[in-house]
């Protein structure tokens, strides 16, 4: 089978006097690589695309992590310039994609601010400076100019018994890494916990009623998914969703036919 097409989502950048639609490559190269699907840019312009169409034209959606946040405006939440930035085209562009992939039973993979949008676009919150709570661990990245040691894998979080994930990596602890400031607070209607943190923080979460794979994780797959035996199970899981989901759609297609 060819390679089938997932849909990325973007942030709009501003630099060299231009306004750029762009993701991290380390997504790019982990859909390819781990997932052995073809990733395309899905440009921020909200209500402006036609999602209905793009959801039926691919095979997956991946949202990516970002240092922008969520805005606090669409969750009930505190839009003060601690809490950002913000990247609002992103907001109106991501929302309803996760909707519509989840609608369709499009395969839905979301990282870090991912599983956040995920959950703000099944009507949950965020929690921020969650660090600063009583008991709870620091889950943003050590400061250091070394990617490497800002990614590290470190942290340990627990996935749920009889979870999606469980069927992923088997019940139990795994090692992440964990780079962020940000949580799921209150759980979208339609979400169940997947794994947390030793301190109870939600790292991961699944569509409960979806067609697909339908899966967002607060750490980082992406960066180790050719060295770390967790990160790439995940990304191997996505990619046999959306294959499965490209051949249906060929069956169906055929058929019709």
């Amino acid at each position: 089978m060819l390679q089938p097409l997932v849909a990325v989502s973007t942030d709009v950048k501003q630099f060299e006097n231009y306004t750029w639609h762009a993701a991290p490559q380390q997504y790019l190269e982990a859909a390819i690589t781990g997932a052995g699907v073809l990733p395309v840019l899905v440009p921020s312009f909200g209500d402006r695309l036609d999602l209905d169409q793009l959801v039926a034209s691919v095979d997956g959606v991946m949202v990516t992590g970002s240092r922008s946040n969520v805005h606090p405006a669409l969750y009930g939440g505190d839009a003060s310039e601690a809490n950002g930035p913000y990247d609002p085209a992103r907001d109106a562009t991501t929302l309803p994609l996760i909707r519509k992939a989840i609608d369709y039973g499009v395969p839905l993979l979301a990282i870090c601010r991912g599983i956040q949008e995920l959950n703000v676009a099944l009507g949950g919150t965020l929690a921020t400076e969650i660090q600063d709570g009583e008991g709870m661990l620091d889950h943003r990245a050590p400061v250091s100019d070394d990617q490497d040691e800002r990614f590290a894998i470190r942290q340990a979080v627990t996935i749920k018994p009889g979870s999606c994930l469980a069927g992923v990596f088997g019940a139990g602890d795994i090692l992440v890494n964990s780079v962020h400031r940000q949580a799921v607070g209150r759980l979208g209607s339609r979400l169940q916990v997947e794994a947390v943190a030793g301190d109870g923080t939600v790292e991961a979460v699944s569509v409960r009623d979806a067609r697909a794979f339908a899966v967002g994780v607060q750490w980082h797959p992406e960066y180790w998914v050719n060295s770390d035996d967790a990160s790439a199970r995940i990304f191997k899981a996505f990619g046999e969703a959306v294959r499965l989901h490209a051949a249906a759609r060929l069956g169906a297609r055929t058929a019709a036919e």
